[in-house]
């Protein structure tokens, strides 16, 4: 046996008892998270209960609606898509870790020069090769494949996360426009019926044509309100049959007639900052996806060592077809080789170093999602409960001019006071009343936006899924 034969296979067998894998293992960053939240408010910081969320608006349509969406949403499919590549692409990286078996056969006809006849020869046969993952370079590649999985699970549910509280915001949105349509037209008959008072006086003589006047204008400046929140209806149920998979149209019919605003529950599972960390998909996403670069800088890492490779072939050749089947024809061979880089103008060093910078970016962006995460989560806070104190003073505000509007409507009518007092009345009730709707419907945005930033809700549909 030649020397450097048995140096080569001596450092196999060396490499495969010491295989390692080299690179950074990877870590979760130190994120440091408050201890508690910086916005005021009374709702108790426990840990969030795995719900799901929009059920707790006891809406039956707004159920619905949702879980219509998550089985035909095209976002939602489209996330899937990307997970069934992902899990396609780790099996094409995962088999870079087994030998490559190839078969093949030939034949040639051949004439040398100075020789008169030509001579044929067939060939078949089998050629094998295995790289051997001493230094662990594919295994990292298969760290971060698998990485990628996690980040394309999270991504689905990101993406549950947001349709959900888009969809129910829309929902919102139109239950929100009906309802200011029904005060639109309650106001507008109650000052019809004001306007025939004015009218029987104006007959009568005691007021001049003034106040029939101002009735008649109050009463189309109120009319133009109801056309665009028509159309702010439609629009809203557009965008919600488009979140469904489905055509504008689609559920004109079942969404048309008038429903209530949901109700907002009277407490929220809140939990502490720091979990955020487990609950938030962005930010578990975010996590992945640095570890899956920190493996590639493992894999790029490998390429500054030898690799080992066993390769061999097996096969049979003859000068007729019939030769092949016959084994005294065989051939075989097997055997092993290294190979180590040189000299390659810096391509090694060059490929770590943007795999370094890659994984920087992927510190900084996960750190940013945390942050953009509790920030979300302050922003819903304070909005949510600041909108509840301005819900509270516009009901007081709501009742007060009913009370001001029934006053000066009797005064009227005993020709006690000016009508311009019951126009200011009837215009401060109306938009009294229509401030009352935004504000309900702001007071269940604020509160779909606090769900959507404590990530909830998709865990138990991965439950009821599954």
């Amino acid at each position: 046996m030649r020397p450097y034969a048995i140096t080569t296979s001596a450092a196999i067998s060396l490499a495969i008892l010491s295989g390692c894998t080299v690179g950074p293992d990877y870590k979760r960053p130190e994120t440091p998270t408050p201890a508690g939240w910086a916005s005021p408010t009374t709702i108790p910081s426990t840990q969030p209960i795995a719900v799901l969320w929009w059920k707790r608006f006891n809406d039956p349509t707004l159920d619905r609606l949702i879980e219509q969406s998550l089985k035909s949403n095209l976002d939602i499919k489209q996330a899937e898509s990307r997970l069934r590549q992902a899990r396609a692409q780790r099996g094409v990286t995962g088999a870079d870790l087994w030998p490559d078996v190839n078969a093949g056969g030939g034949y040639t006809r051949t004439r040398p020069a100075g020789v008169p006849s030509s001579h044929s020869s067939w060939q078949a046969g089998f050629d094998a090769s295995w790289e051997i993952d001493v230094f662990g370079g594919t295994r990292r590649n298969i760290e971060g494949a698998d990485s990628d999985i996690a980040a394309a699970v999270e991504d689905r549910r990101d993406v549950v996360v947001s349709l959900t509280a888009e969809l129910a915001t829309y929902y919102l949105d139109l239950r929100s426009a009906q309802q200011r349509i029904a005060i639109a037209k309650r106001s507008l008959d109650l000052q019809a019926h004001n306007a025939e008072i004015a009218k029987k006086r104006l007959n009568a003589g005691f007021v001049s044509g003034l106040d029939l006047a101002n009735a008649e204008a109050q009463m189309e400046s109120t009319s133009s309100q109801i056309p665009p929140l028509e159309a702010s209806v439609r629009q809203s149920i557009y965008a919600i049959s488009t979140l469904l998979g489905r055509e504008p149209g689609a559920l004109v019919v079942e969404l048309t007639p008038i429903s209530a605003i949901p109700t907002s529950p009277p407490a929220v599972p809140l939990g502490l900052p720091s979990y955020l960390l487990t609950r938030r998909p962005d930010v578990r996403r975010s996590e992945q996806q640095l570890h899956s670069a920190t493996a590639r800088v493992g894999a790029a890492t490998a390429d500054y060592f030898p690799k080992f490779s066993l390769t061999g072939s097996l096969g049979t050749q003859g000068s007729k077809f019939k030769d092949l089947g016959n084994w005294d024809n065989r051939y075989w061979s097997v055997g092993p080789s290294v190979s180590w880089p040189i000299f390659d103008a810096g391509r090694i060093r060059a490929n770590v170093a943007v795999q370094n910078a890659l994984a920087e970016q992927a510190v900084l962006s996960y750190t940013q999602s945390v942050l953009t995460a509790l920030r979300d989560v302050e922003n819903a806070l304070i909005a949510y409960g600041t909108e509840q104190q301005h819900r509270e003073a516009l009901a007081n505000t709501v009742n007060a001019y009913r009370k001001a509007l029934d006053l000066a409507t009797r005064l009227y009518t005993n020709g006690q006071t000016d009508y311009l007092n019951v126009v200011a009345a009837q215009g401060a009730l109306y938009s009294a009343e229509d401030s009352l709707v935004l504000s309900d419907r702001a007071v269940a945005a604020n509160l779909v936006a606090l769900y959507k930033a404590l990530g909830g809700g998709w865990d138990q549909i991965e439950q009821s899924t599954q």
